[in-house]
């Protein structure tokens, strides 16, 4: 009944079309919480990243998905073993959505750790990063093998007397198996330097470009901004639906 995950490294178009239902389940958790998670940024003493990654999982868990009863390992801010079901095939996906609290609006900051993908792009001095990712393209379980899909949920946020939730940003990092569609090289590259000291024994880190993403695939990048506060009014309100950008 299950598509073995294998499979999808000859079947890249199924492969996105996973992705892009993951990022769209994902864009709509965030964008349904979105008044609750302006007002919980703005009253939370807590570090803003901190607060980021409670935001992502309330909503996960608000909307609800699909679920195996078996547990993922790693480090990630919200990871679930779950099903994926469409009417030609049914799969098993390692979800993992990470979380980020920044205050502009142009990258992420990522480790390996967060990506199945080779990360390839070329530095100022003339040289060339080409390293692994720290995700595999397909996880293991009891349950049997997922298809590996990450996705960044980039919260963006400016300074006052409290901090104010300005926007978030959903980006659906490529799987492994979709490498040569996504960074083939290091000029052709989704990535850019990060901001880490080897001096300083500092952790590898590496930027991946919210515009570099779109130009490839429109859909993995989705901006949603904060509502206005409510009309005064007492007539119903209808809901507004989220413009998702294809």
């Amino acid at each position: 009944m299950f598509t073995d995950p294998v499979a999808l490294a000859h079947q890249l178009d199924k492969l996105e079309e996973i992705e892009k239902a993951s990022s769209r389940l994902v864009t709509q958790a965030v964008f349904e919480f979105r008044s609750e998670a302006a007002e919980i940024f703005a009253r939370q003493p807590d570090k803003p990243q901190d607060v980021a990654e409670d935001l992502t999982r309330e909503a996960l868990d608000r909307l609800g998905v699909s679920r195996m009863d078996s547990r993922l390992p790693g480090n990630i801010d919200y990871k679930r073993a779950r099903y994926v079901f469409h009417p030609e095939y049914a799969i098993r996906q390692a979800l993992l959505v990470d979380s980020k609290a920044e205050k502009e609006e142009r990258t992420a900051t990522l480790q390996t750790a967060q990506t199945s993908l080779k990360i390839r792009h070329a530095l100022s001095s003339g040289g060339v990063v080409d390293i692994p990712g720290g995700l595999p393209v397909i996880a293991q379980s009891d349950r049997g093998d997922c298809i590996t899909t990450s996705i960044i949920v980039k919260y963006i946020y400016i300074n006052g007397n409290r901090p104010k939730l300005e926007a978030a940003i959903v980006a659906a990092i490529p799987n492994g198996f979709l490498q040569d569609r996504y960074n083939p090289t290091a000029t052709d590259t989704i990535w850019r330097a990060g901001r880490h000291s080897t001096l300083r024994g500092e952790a590898f880190r590496v930027r991946l470009v919210f515009a570099k993403l779109r130009e490839k695939m429109r859909w993995r990048v989705q901006m949603i901004d904060m509502p206005a506060p409510p009309p005064r009014t007492t007539a119903p309100v209808r809901p507004p639906a989220f413009d998702w950008q294809e």
